[in-house]
């Protein structure tokens, strides 16, 4: 029984657990084949959070990408401004640049002569050798002591001083020697720039170059610079005066070769019309007629020769008689300028001709010539009216204005109604040169650009 009833338990079991099988292939069969749709809701949610983990992860490169960025241009704008500075500073030491980069030096002095400048420069010189004896150039703000000796220390400090004055001082003395025409103003800046490098090094002991000692080395900067401005206008003064003498003597020669010449026509116009006079007295008939005819060309050439002759007498008595002319010279110095001279030679275009000869690539061309018995004076009243229009605001010598003939004109004819101006510049060496070159090659220009122009503002 017990036999029986353990078979009948036995093939319950497996046939349950066949059952159980059986089930449980199906399930996972049906699962398998429907478990996308059975896991939807947990596939949308996976699906979901993979997704936003990746936008997550993707906005975090991102932010550190633009934190970088920003980075970059924070440290290129700094960098580029630190070029900026360095570009200044470089400046400020380059003998090179030129003056239009920090403008015009405006004088601080107004002697007369080099001569002055030069002794007050000498004044200068001699007052700060007297600060630095009665220690007025540097100081020390402390008393030091060394090794608990106040003797020691103000030893000390005197010696710290004597090597911030001989630096600055050097210094100094160097910008003095190499100061120019073209860089007083960055030496000025470069001065200021010592003063405070030398006082900051200084600043560990307390020492300090004065102020006072060092404007009074900014004084003497500034008086060497004038002084040699100054020198510079009183050769140019000189080298006027010199041109000046150089042309009278030049006129005075054609006078007296004219004169000369002049009076040997004359000499021998006047032999030769009473020569004239003795035929006509034994000639007859043709003869006597040719002959009559010969004395009225004779006569009108004696004539001419005694009116060249009283012209060069007027030219030789009245100093200050001789011709102001207006040029212009386009392929020189472009369109609107214009050259206003004087000169006292008999014939005014042998001067003009001069000035085209070497000194310019083409000839001048003549506006006007105008006869005054007063050429310099009326000369020194056209410079004097357009002076604001100088092409060359510092030297006097060159006569050259930026106007236009309409005005010279206007203001030449308030003075001499009979002018007559030529207002057409035929510039033909010039037209024809730009025709040939015109005709060869194109020109091509390339602006130029500085190490700042190279590089953007940003990025």
């Amino acid at each position: 029984m017990t036999i029986i009833t353990t078979l009948i338990f036995l093939l319950v079991a497996l046939y349950l657990g066949y059952l159980l099988f059986n089930k449980t292939k199906v399930y996972n069969s049906l699962y398998e084949k429907y478990k996308d749709i059975i896991d939807l809701e947990a596939y949308k949610s996976n699906i979901i959070k993979e997704t936003n983990d990746s936008i997550s992860e993707r906005n975090r490169i991102l932010n550190e990408i633009q934190i970088q960025i920003d980075q970059v241009r924070i440290d290129y704008s700094m960098k580029r401004q630190l070029l900026e500075n360095l570009v200044r500073e470089i400046a400020i030491f380059d003998e090179q640049s030129e003056i239009i980069s920090y403008g015009l030096y405006k004088p601080h002095f107004d002697f007369d002569t080099s001569e002055q400048y030069k002794e007050v420069l000498l004044s200068v010189r001699d007052s700060g050798k007297e600060m630095i004896k009665l220690e007025k150039a540097a100081y020390s703000s402390t008393t030091w002591t060394v090794n608990g000796s106040k003797a020691e220390g103000k030893k000390q400090t005197k010696h710290y001083i004597k090597l911030m004055l001989r630096a600055f001082n050097g210094e100094c003395e160097a910008m003095i020697s190499d100061v120019r025409w073209n860089n007083i103003l960055k030496m000025e800046e470069r001065l200021l720039k010592v003063h405070d490098a030398i006082n900051k090094l200084g600043e560990t002991h307390s020492i300090h170059i004065t102020n006072e000692y060092y404007k009074l080395k900014l004084k003497e900067l500034r008086l060497t610079h004038e002084y040699q401005d100054k020198i510079y206008q009183e050769k140019q003064e000189q080298k006027r005066i010199q041109e000046q003498i150089r042309e009278e003597e030049r006129a005075q020669k054609e006078i007296e070769k004219a004169l000369k010449e002049s009076e040997d026509e004359e000499r021998r116009y006047t032999k030769a019309l009473e020569q004239a006079k003795k035929e006509l007295e034994k000639a007859q008939g043709d003869q006597l007629q040719k002959i009559q005819l010969k004395m009225v060309e004779l006569q009108k050439e004696l004539e001419e020769a005694q009116r060249l002759k009283q012209r060069a007498i007027s030219m030789a008595e009245q100093t200050k008689a001789g011709h102001v002319y207006v040029i212009s010279n386009i392929g020189s110095f472009g369109e609107s300028v214009y050259k206003i001279g004087m000169t006292r030679r008999l014939d005014p275009m042998d001067r003009v001709k001069e000035l085209g000869d070497a000194s310019v690539p083409f000839e001048f061309d003549v506006h006007a010539i105008i006869y005054s018995e007063n050429a310099p004076e009326f000369e020194k009243l056209l410079h004097k009216e357009f002076d604001l229009r100088k092409v060359n605001l510092v030297n006097n010598r060159k006569e050259f204005f930026n106007i236009t003939l309409d005005e010279i004109e206007e203001i030449a004819k308030k003075h001499r109604s009979d002018i007559e101006f030529t207002k057409i510049a035929e510039a033909r060496e010039y037209r024809e040169s730009i025709k040939i070159r015109s005709e060869r090659e194109k020109i091509v220009t390339s602006p130029n650009t500085s190490v700042l122009d190279k590089i953007p503002q940003s990025i």
